[in-house]
């Protein structure tokens, strides 16, 4: 087995996909994490904009929790319609694309493009964010971790999908199970304490009022708490993902995933209530989560909460992966359509969509790198293009249910109207609110990419264009080519070429520079070496040609002289072989001047349809 087997696992074949294809119980793992994990940092970044009211900001999350509860529920059904109208996959691209026109599809995989790359750089730094409260030794290597957590979800993913559910199996329902068990022991206490508990660890102390109460406040710290919504679109995108029925299991996957968090988010906003438990400045000295203070309070600082912050921890690394389970999906459906690169839509060794999970991995480095791998930075981006999608999504639903018709058809258009007006009038309210913090880095990343995706499109239409041909192949008018063969001394690669040569034509010249001291020796043997063979074996004789070089050009005049031959026979196709040696270790071809690359590469970028370059390669032994 080799190193990369070990690494990526063995190759698969293509009939080896529908054994990839996964249930509820590891669906959950794959496409919920993202969801699930944000009640870990959703409550948390509505709550560090309410640090500056002090004791009464507490108080106000158990509203803003129920309205963003009002909103995930609305959009659960919307996504539950989605599926069964779309049991292919109908993220909200396909579904704007096909029901709203191409610029309606762009913006939607904008949208979600930005939003996918946010969810692995945020899942990571939150995950990150969990640890340094529970060691705060670590926070000075906050980005390096988040770097290698990266590089680690990278490597999972490109072994596939089947795997990496099994991978993230057990940290996913141990974290169900620990956070559930906590808000139950804490719900528990609090009826018992008559509504106030007394915490086993006691959070830290807050500060009095310093700010007034206003509804900015509140709508911003709404627009914060919307992070955890982000997420509940994967499942739709992922269909096919799925064993089958697909999207039976899909939609049983999507209830699950919402009910667990409805319940998380539910009894974090109660708990923290009660135990009046607030934010705490991130990335300042004394940073603690609001979950590891909640776990403190409710079971105190032992096993269960260090097995409880060790699952966070986890989970919330491991968010991430949402973002690479869908990123590729919806990458490969925008490369199907012409708007990205081609490569996109190729499947690797394990059946996944290799270019996709490294695009995504390089882009979200970027971004920790850019914000430190702090969380509360990276969150004002957040948000938008989720909510985007959201509404692009909904909306192109409805013209879905308009144009089909049928039993239900009126109900399921409610549905998705009401998702639709819901999702944007909170995309206002997200973008208002997060304008000034960063949100405005995301309104033009979107149209930037919207932009850069109709270039595409555009190169890729041209080139379409160019060389589409319908009629048959023309038989006529066929001549040899015009063979160029550059020799920089006599040697067996350059015969290995000469004999190519003078099996596709009769007209061939080698071209030899004068700038060295092989000049003499090339002059003096190319008698006896090529001319002489070839009137012995009645083949024509290779015309050997010398181009001066006073400053030591190589490759300069070669090129030069094929594109002037070119223009000198218009009637012609040029042939250029170029000869090179082929190394068997990569680190022997450091010893060489590798011009042949450099040639080849300028003959392409310069030359036309009618100039062929061959490589004669000639591959050395051990």
């Amino acid at each position: 087995m080799t190193f990369v087997e070990i690494l990526l696992g063995r190759p698969l074949a293509t009939e080896d996909e529908q054994a990839e294809r996964i249930g509820p119980a590891k669906g959950i793992a794959i496409f919920g994490l993202d969801a699930l994990s944000s009640a870990a940092y959703g409550p948390e970044a509505a709550l560090t904009l309410l640090i500056p009211l002090g004791m009464a900001g507490v108080a106000y999350i158990v509203p803003i929790s129920v309205s963003i509860i009002i909103l995930l529920a609305i959009v659960f059904f919307s996504y539950r319609q989605t599926i069964m109208a779309y049991p292919q996959g109908g993220g909200s691209y396909t579904v704007a694309s096909e029901n709203l026109g191409v610029w309606a599809g762009l913006l939607a995989a904008a949208s979600l493009m930005v939003d996918y790359v946010l969810t692995a750089a945020v899942g990571i730094s939150a995950g990150v964010g969990a640890l340094v409260s529970a060691v705060p030794a670590m926070q000075k290597h906050t980005l390096p971790i988040c770097l290698g957590i990266l590089a680690i979800l990278t490597l999972i993913n490109l072994r596939g999908i089947r795997e990496t559910g099994g991978v993230f199996l057990l940290p996913t329902y141990l974290f169900i199970l620990c956070l559930l068990a906590a808000i139950a022991i804490g719900i528990a206490r609090t009826f018992a304490a008559g509504g106030h508990p007394v915490p086993v660890v006691a959070p830290p102390k807050l500060t009095a009022t310093a700010e007034a109460l206003g509804a900015w406040l509140l709508l911003r710290a709404f627009a914060s708490g919307c992070t955890a919504m982000t997420g509940v679109e994967a499942v739709s995108n992922g269909v096919m993902a799925f064993r089958e029925p697909p999207a039976k299991n899909a939609r049983l996957t999507l209830t699950i995933i919402i009910g667990i968090l409805i319940v998380m988010l539910a009894g974090i906003a109660f708990l923290a209530r009660a135990y009046g438990i607030a934010a705490t400045p991130p990335g300042e000295q004394g940073y603690e989560s609001v979950l590891s203070q909640l776990l403190g309070a409710i079971t105190g600082k032992g096993v269960f909460y260090w097995v409880s912050s060790a699952s966070i921890l986890l989970v919330l690394s491991l968010s991430a992966n949402t973002a690479f389970a869908d990123f590729p999906r919806l990458a490969r459906a925008i490369a199907q359509n012409g708007f990205l690169p081609h490569a996109l839509t190729l499947r690797g060794r394990r059946l996944v969509f290799a270019t996709g999970v490294y695009a995504l991995a390089i882009l979200a480095a970027v971004l920790l790198i850019a914000f430190g791998g702090i969380t509360d930075r990276l969150i004002p981006l957040y948000a938008v293009g989720a909510f985007m999608a959201f509404t692009l999504s909904q909306a192109g639903m409805v013209m879905h249910w308009k144009r089909v018709g049928g039993p239900g058809s009126g109900r399921f258009m409610f549905v998705n109207g009401l998702g639709a007006i819901a999702t944007a009038a909170t995309t206002a309210v997200v973008l208002v609110a997060k304008f000034t913090e960063g949100a405005w880095i995301t309104l033009l990343l979107i149209p930037g990419l919207i932009l850069m995706m109709r270039a595409v499109k555009r190169q890729y239409d041209r080139v379409a264009q160019e060389t589409c041909l319908d009629k048959p192949a023309n038989t006529g008018d066929l001549r040899p080519p015009l063979v160029i063969l550059p020799v920089q001394r006599w040697n067996t690669v350059t015969e290995k070429a000469l004999r190519f040569a003078w099996s596709i034509s009769k007209d061939i010249q080698a071209l030899h520079i004068e700038c060295g001291e092989d000049t003499e020796n090339v002059c003096r043997r190319w008698s006896e070496l090529a001319e002489a063979p070839a009137r012995q074996a009645g083949l024509p004789e290779p015309k050997l040609v010398l181009l001066q070089s006073p400053f030591r050009f190589v490759i300069r005049p070669i090129v030069d002289y094929v594109l002037k031959l070119e223009q000198e026979n218009p009637d012609r196709d040029l042939a250029v072989l170029v000869p090179e040696l082929v190394e068997s270790r990569w680190y022997y071809s450091l010893l060489h001047n590798n011009r042949s690359e450099i040639l080849r590469a300028l003959l392409l970028l310069k030359g036309n349809h009618r100039i062929t370059v061959v490589n004669i390669p000639w591959h050395l032994k051990g």
